[in-house]
């Protein structure tokens, strides 16, 4: 399984999601995630249907080819919050 962010350079909310969100990956119990930042800016696709919406999270399942979006946290949530936010959708 992996966590996918789409994010954008310059975005301060992305950036403080993504420092979380290694944070959590590092841990012994998230060893199995995988951490991919897509920068919408590089895809049009992206762009256009993110661009507004910026952090958004999705955890993919690989094994069963599904992805499942994650809501938005809090931007003061901790990473030890966030991961119990993650483990709900693992």
């Amino acid at each position: 399984m992996h966590i996918i962010l789409y994010s954008k350079p310059g975005c301060h909310l992305c950036e403080g999601l993504q420092e979380k969100l290694e944070q959590v990956v590092e841990t012994q119990d998230f060893a199995q995630l995988q951490l991919e930042i897509r920068d919408i800016t590089t895809r049009d696709d992206w762009f256009q249907a993110y661009q507004y919406e910026i952090p958004v999270l999705f955890i993919a399942d690989t094994r069963e080819n599904q992805t499942k979006i994650i809501p938005r946290p809090s931007p003061r949530v901790s990473w030890q919050q966030l991961a119990q936010l993650l483990q709900k959708y693992i």
